[in-house]
């Protein structure tokens, strides 16, 4: 592809004719022929990989100052040249989607995934792109990240086009959105789901999480809006597209969910709009199901899906994968995977839960090391407020020492009444929860939900809980 069908060339025209080979901003990639975009990352910065990149044999350098390189090109901004690169460089795929993005701290994958639910309910091929997958067509695969960077992006929407999708649901992260990775794509629809406590490790303050979030709203062409959050006032403040409001306690909303009844496996609600109003059985408990199926549908309808496809499809919608999970054990007590890796999370499905136990509640979780440190007291005061026991343990300690992060979390037990036990290794602590359990208990195992992994030293070894629960199970099984 000729350089000049990739980015616009004022005033380098000598070079609009250079044959591009591939594109990236990762010198380790670099091949003959390609564009090598210099992105100043969160670890090091791609300028000073310029020269390694030209000798790998890169035609042309995208920088944001001089490098010193032949067939250099001095741009202002290379993450939003990059990512229109990329796009260029697969044919800007995203102009032949229906694109939706989603965005907030919770709920992002469970209600990402009933709206690709719902929209193939009504004919319409859909593609997804999220925290725990990449779904194009019949293929699946793990992500990496909630939302991948701008050349794994475009490629996916490129064969998702390919595949025969018609529309693409995606999570976007704050991340993504700082760093400009879905920068010049226009999303038919933008969802705010909730903001709450979480990544201040990367973004610093509240205040500019909440404004990354909001970037979102100046690439759609309509807006859906939870009223009930406390951020939702600062969403409608920068919104300059047409916003639909949900909510299940405020009547000014739009769309409201009425008559809440909730069961120990699911929820009822009524779905109540200007007109219409239509039953839901929802197959996953709590308030946190309500939001996560209300947001769903109500972007749906925004799509043209008719009302009555809505409500069937959200009726006959299964879990989501690490996210309120039941693992079956075939025994007299009950686990459950959930990615609760947060305060308000935490205490989402751990209110949920305690509504429904019948035995102890016991929650086993730890902390992300090289993350926020501040919720990790918070973190324990929640789970020792509402549960019966609690086992700590470790989640990924990344490059942190394990202790380290139970001390913290152990600050915010400090004077409970609630039983605990300190488990460092999780494998370990899975084995005593299973081993200790009570007729009638509940165990909550917190913190990985979807994640088949545990991050140690910035390696990534094979952890499944649910292998580890089977195993621990067949253990059991032969001790007694």
């Amino acid at each position: 592809m000729l350089l000049r069908n990739l980015i616009s060339l004022p005033d380098y025209h000598m070079l609009e004719n250079v044959d591009i080979t591939g594109v990236t901003s990762d010198s380790r990639k670099v091949r003959s022929g390609f564009l090598f975009v210099c992105v100043n990352g969160t670890k090091t910065d791609g300028h000073e990989f310029a020269r390694i990149a030209v000798e790998l044999g890169a035609a042309v350098v995208l920088a944001a100052c001089d490098t010193g390189v032949k067939n250099q090109i001095i741009t202002p901004d290379t993450r939003k040249a990059y990512a229109m690169s990329c796009a260029a460089f697969f044919g800007n795929p995203a102009k032949a989607l229906t694109l939706v993005g989603i965005t907030g701290t919770k709920g992002k994958t469970t209600t990402s995934t009933l709206i690709k639910n719902i929209l193939e309910a009504a004919g319409y091929k859909t593609g997804l792109i999220g925290t725990i997958s990449k779904i194009v067509g019949e293929e699946e695969t793990p992500s990496k990240n909630t939302t991948p960077d701008a050349y794994e992006l475009h490629e996916t929407l490129r064969n998702m086009v390919e595949a025969g999708c018609t529309h693409c649901v995606m999570e976007v992260s704050s991340h993504a959105l700082e760093q400009d990775r879905v920068y010049g794509l226009e999303f038919a629809v933008g969802v705010f789901t909730n903001l709450t406590h979480d990544h201040l490790d990367y973004h610093k303050t509240q205040e500019n999480y909440r404004l990354q979030k909001s970037k979102l709203f100046s690439q759609t062409k309509q807006a859906v809006i939870n009223i009930d959050d406390s951020e939702a006032w600062f969403m409608l403040s920068v919104c300059k597209c047409p916003v639909t409001t949900l909510s299940l306690k405020d009547e000014s909303a739009d769309y409201l969910a009425k008559n809440i009844r909730f069961r120990p496996t699911g929820v009822d609600f009524e779905l109540l709009g200007v007109s219409v109003i239509g039953r839901v059985k929802f197959q996953t408990p709590g308030e946190f199901s309500v939001y996560n199926a209300l947001t769903a549908g109500v972007c749906s309808l925004q799509l043209g899906v008719p009302f009555n496809t809505v409500i069937e499809a959200l009726s006959q919608a299964t879990g989501v994968k690490g996210r309120v999970e039941l693992v079956p054990t075939g025994r007299d007590f009950t686990v459950i995977i959930d990615y609760a890796h947060n305060p308000e999370s935490l205490q989402n499905v751990l209110s949920a839960l305690n509504k429904y136990k019948t035995g102890r509640l016991i929650t086993l979780f730890g902390c992300g090391g090289d993350r926020d440190r501040g919720k990790r007291p918070q973190m324990g005061k929640i789970a020792a407020d509402h549960s019966d026991f609690v086992i700590v343990t470790s989640d990924n300690p990344r490059t942190e020492e394990p202790r380290v992060i139970i001390d913290d979390i152990l600050v915010g037990m400090e004077g409970t009444k609630t039983p605990f036990e300190v488990v460092e290794n999780r494998v370990e602590a899975i084995q005593y929860a299973i081993k200790n359990a009570r007729p009638e208990d509940m165990i909550l195992l917190a913190g990985k939900g979807h994640e088949t992994y545990q991050e140690v030293n910035g390696i990534r070894n094979h952890m499944d809980e649910r292998e580890i629960v089977a195993n621990a199970l067949r253990t059991l099984a032969v001790e007694s």
